[in-house]
């Protein structure tokens, strides 16, 4: 579902025709599988970086991976750039697809409640249940990075203490081994 979504909003007459007239400098949709964005377009001195992401309403839980908080901290060093989520809610009946919402917006408009940290590289940002989103447009991005910053140093320390439990518990296998 999110490959045609992305397909079809990648297309000239998809995303593009989304925006008033003359609002995209450029736009692109042809990016590498492992790519942060699955499409991109300037505006003015902005370049932004969207990632596509479907809902399925009718599941019940749903914790999809945002992006790599070392890739987002990278991008975020450039002003310009702005790195968004568009998320496409659906529900299948039957044999029909019925989009019912989209969201559009950066992801430092994503309110801390609903996202949370996968162990995955230096650590992803993922939604805790996409079936719960919630947003802060107030916030500006310094404060989001801030917090940013003071979430993931808590993440850290947390997944310290799990990898001293998980090599203690090494530790008794391997000497049941040596032992054996």
């Amino acid at each position: 579902m999110g490959d045609a979504v992305q397909t079809f909003l990648g297309r000239k007459d998809g995303l593009r025709t989304c925006f008033p007239a003359g609002f995209l400098d450029k736009f692109e949709s042809d990016f590498e599988r492992r790519s942060m964005e699955d499409m991109a377009f300037s505006s003015g001195k902005h370049y932004f970086a969207v990632d596509c992401k479907t809902h399925n309403l009718d599941t019940v839980f749903n914790m999809p991976n945002l992006i790599s908080v070392r890739r987002l901290a990278n991008f975020y060093m450039n002003d310009t750039n702005v790195f968004c989520l568009l998320i496409v809610e659906y529900s299948v009946n039957g044999t029909e697809i019925d989009y019912t919402k989209c969201y559009f917006k950066p992801i430092e408009s994503f309110s801390w409640d609903c996202l949370t940290f996968g162990a995955l590289g230096w650590g992803q940002i993922q939604i805790a249940n996409a079936n719960k989103l919630d947003f802060n447009d107030t916030i500006d991005r310094k404060s989001w990075m801030l917090e940013l910053c003071s979430k993931i140093d808590s993440f850290y320390l947390e997944e310290i203490g799990k990898i001293g439990e998980r090599r203690e518990w090494f530790e008794g296998i391997k000497q049941y081994w040596i032992e054996k």
